[in-house]
């Protein structure tokens, strides 16, 4: 083939549930004190499967739509990942699930499988995309990136800080958002800051502290290779000026508030130019910290958000408002924030520089960057926004109480793992065309159902199982 010229993401389509709870409610129910998700998190809303959703649904719902939205031919797919933590089967990747959607067109001749690593695993998925599109094994088929988590914790601390959705995202040349694969900037080393070791339960293993600080250190580690690779290729120093939006990795809002004001400290000891004055003074008396000690610092944490507020609310607020609404969407949490940018945006988008963080626990992290033109139909930032369409999606949920929520986490955890069970097939809120859950058999097999477009024809038709 001959060199691919502007690889990146052509289209994107979002998936996430229609049931939700409102933070506020679930911190009254909890007995913690009044703010503490919602001004401590800096989380609205969670959104959460019930018994007949789960990554696998909620995967064939996004393809599927994807696919026909967009009129793209399932036999132009010929390389399809997976990024996911949510482990359905030990062996069994939930990329062969979704080969139900291709078989039935007869193409099989589809490459990829999962990447696992907490909540990287959809960047890995991205990069190998793009990679194999860029790479002379390409044959000319479009690429395509399935997101997918449920984030489910057990009562206590750390449960508000759940979520669930699946983002696809199809790849190919001509793109309107292109990757700017030169500048890259990556973090990996071995943390135990979260992690699943348990496989008899979903819920994970978590350090909260000690997975902030990774974080950050990661981001520090992150940007300052980032900027590096920017100034010897482009013999300049790179600052946050020279981008137009900063789009986090996503756990709660309060973490991704945090990370654009230390990426401006970062800048600030770099001595970069996008720090004017009244800032330097600010943050002058921390500029002798030790990594260890900025960290873990209230007074410089406080002082740098308040620096950065302005520009945050310029080149970050507008990437929060999925995050903010759905919860924690773990390696989808990423691609949604940028989602809302696109959905918020996508008018005046057209030759904006975008930095992306990804963070997955354990540890792996990268930086990179994207830059946006409008594009032509069906391929352009307007129409992934239309298709995406967000705000109704997210207006049309059902808000659970409480004790409903609990109830439905309690099944789940009861059921997860488990075999030979029929779920209650509800999917009366469900949209049409959603695919859900209807048993696992004896041999732990699942099978899947695809709610009618025409209510008359009933429910259960295209029921899917196994591949076939």
């Amino acid at each position: 083939m001959a060199s691919q010229k502007n690889v990146g993401i052509l289209a994107m389509e979002i998936y996430f549930p229609p049931t939700c709870i409102q933070q506020e409610v679930l911190e009254a129910h909890d007995g913690a004190s009044k703010g503490k998700y919602t001004i401590g998190l800096g989380q609205d809303c969670m959104g959460f499967c019930t018994e007949v959703e789960d990554v696998i649904s909620m995967s064939l719902t996004t393809v599927t739509s994807l696919l026909e939205k967009y009129k793209i031919d399932p036999k132009q797919i010929g390389r399809l990942e997976v990024g996911s933590e949510t482990v359905i089967d030990k062996s069994k990747s939930i990329k062969t699930f979704l080969m139900q959607i291709f078989e039935k067109c007869g193409n099989t001749d589809i490459e990829g499988v999962d990447s696992t690593n907490a909540c990287y695993g959809g960047t890995a998925a991205l990069f190998n995309c793009v990679n194999w599109v860029e790479s002379s094994s390409w044959d000319g088929r479009y690429g395509l990136v399935v997101c997918t988590d449920s984030a489910v914790y057990a009562e206590g601390p750390a449960r508000p800080t759940g979520g669930a959705a699946t983002i696809a995202m199809l790849i190919g040349t001509d793109a309107p958002i292109t990757f700017e694969s030169k500048f890259r900037g990556s973090h990996m080393s071995h943390a135990y800051d979260f992690y699943k070791p348990n496989l008899a339960s979903e819920y994970p293993v978590v350090d909260g502290k000690l997975s902030q600080t990774c974080y950050l250190m990661a981001l520090d580690s992150c940007y300052k290779r980032y900027c590096n690779k920017y100034e010897k290729l482009e013999g300049k120093q790179f600052s946050m000026d020279d981008a137009d939006y900063f789009v986090f990795h996503s756990p709660y809002n309060k973490l991704v508030q945090k990370s654009f004001a230390r990426l401006m400290f970062n800048d600030f000891l770099r001595n970069a130019s996008s720090v004017d004055e009244s800032a330097k003074e600010k943050l002058a008396p921390f500029s002798t910290l030790t990594g260890d000690e900025s960290y873990a610092s209230r007074d410089l944490e406080k002082a740098t958000q308040q620096v950065a507020k302005s520009q945050y609310d310029v080149k970050v607020q507008p990437t929060t408002l999925i995050p903010k609404q759905v919860g924690n969407m773990y390696t989808a949490s990423l691609y949604a924030a940028f989602a809302s940018l696109i959905h918020n945006k996508h008018s005046t988008l057209d030759n904006k520089r975008v930095i992306m963080f990804s963070y997955g626990s354990g540890l792996s992290a990268t930086m990179f960057s994207l830059r946006l033109r409008e594009g032509q139909h069906p391929f352009s930032l307007s129409n992934i926004a239309n298709v995406m369409n967000v705000a109704e999606k997210l207006k049309s949920r059902n808000e659970f109480p409480p004790e409903k929520f609990v109830e439905i986490m309690k099944l789940m955890e009861h059921r997860y793992g488990a075999k030979d069970f029929v779920t209650s097939k509800d999917c009366s809120l469900l949209s049409p065309g959603t695919y859900y859950l209807t048993e696992v058999d004896s041999m732990y097999r699942r099978f899947y159902a695809k709610k009618a477009v025409d209510k008359t024809i009933g429910t259960e038709n295209g029921t899917l199982a196994n591949g076939h």
